[in-house]
């Protein structure tokens, strides 16, 4: 496995990560943005995925799939659209799985 790390998303939102050594794909629902991320998550190379909130959204089934793989580990982000609060809920559910209570009471 490679340390190789994508980001799924949006152009506007995943272009500048391209700058710091990622790959970006830019995800589009109406073409073949449905089987690009089942590539990219099938793909060995790739031991982490992040994907803007908006991709998730339309991406949640395939990502259900991965949750309990070890590997790739994918991480929602905001896109340049904003913050719908879906990744720290993700995060959230994840710590929860793991210690068994909500650490991140409000």
């Amino acid at each position: 496995m490679s340390n190789r790390i994508a980001v799924v998303g949006d152009k506007e939102s995943i272009y500048g990560f391209a700058a710091l050594g990622l790959d970006p794909y830019v995800f589009d629902p109406s073409g073949d943005g449905f089987t690009m991320f089942k590539k990219l998550c099938q793909n060995e190379s790739y031991s982490i995925i992040y994907v803007t909130e908006a991709a998730a959204a339309m991406l949640d089934k395939e990502i259900e799939k991965y949750r309990s793989a070890p590997s790739p580990a994918i991480i929602l982000i905001p896109g340049v659209s904003g913050n719908t609060g879906e990744g720290l809920s993700a995060v959230r559910k994840s710590v929860e799985k793991a210690v068994g209570s909500d650490i991140f009471n409000e």
